[in-house]
């Protein structure tokens, strides 16, 4: 295995991995790939044997690297891969849907505090972690569909508070807030 940047590009056929790469990185190309002209944030592809002393030592086989501009950021990114029959624009979409999972695991860790598990063998904790994963997706699911606009730790924090109290949920999760009736002005009173 080869570490780079904190990632770690295991050697297994099956294994597929992409990372990102330090723009300093030591690397040689081995072949340089024509770009799509539909696809301009991609701006190189080329194919490279990492020449530093231990990457080169620990992984001598050729790799990917895609230069990818990303405009959200106005950054440049290099991505590298050890899949080389894949597409620059399918590498680069992969890279950007990571963050998808890792903000649903984000999510997963911080709203629903799995730091114990019920039972202690493996099964067990399997079976409290897919809980929770289902659970996430519902919420994110009712989150969506949901006309009132929650942020999912407050739609988690009100469903803990309401749990046992009987309410049409549909209507709820559009009006969470019941509107009082309007009292007639003081003044009116007197007259």
């Amino acid at each position: 295995m080869l570490i780079m940047s904190g990632s770690i590009i295991w050697t297994a056929p099956v294994c597929i991995s992409f990372t990102r790469l330090k723009s300093n990185a030591d690397m040689e190309v081995v072949e340089q790939f024509l770009t799509n002209e539909k696809e301009e944030h991609i701006l190189s592809d080329q194919d490279v044997r990492l020449t530093g002393f231990y990457p080169a030592k620990n992984y001598p086989k050729n790799l990917r690297v895609i230069k990818v501009y990303e405009q959200q950021n106005d950054q440049t990114l290099y991505l590298l891969t050890n899949k080389l029959s894949w597409t620059a624009d399918t590498i680069s979409q992969l890279y950007k849907a990571r963050w998808d999972v890792e903000i649903f695991f984000k999510h997963l860790k911080q709203l629903f505090r799995v730091k114990t598990f019920v039972g202690t063998s493996a099964n067990a904790v399997r079976i409290q972690m897919w809980c929770a994963m289902i659970a996430i997706l519902l919420l994110k699911h009712l989150e969506r569909i949901a006309k009132y606009p929650w942020y999912l730790s407050n739609l988690i924090t009100f469903l803990r508070i309401n749990l046992f109290v009987k309410i049409d949920l549909w209507h709820w999760l559009d009006e969470p807030v019941l509107k009082t009736a309007n009292a007639p002005p003081k003044n009116l009173l007197f007259e």
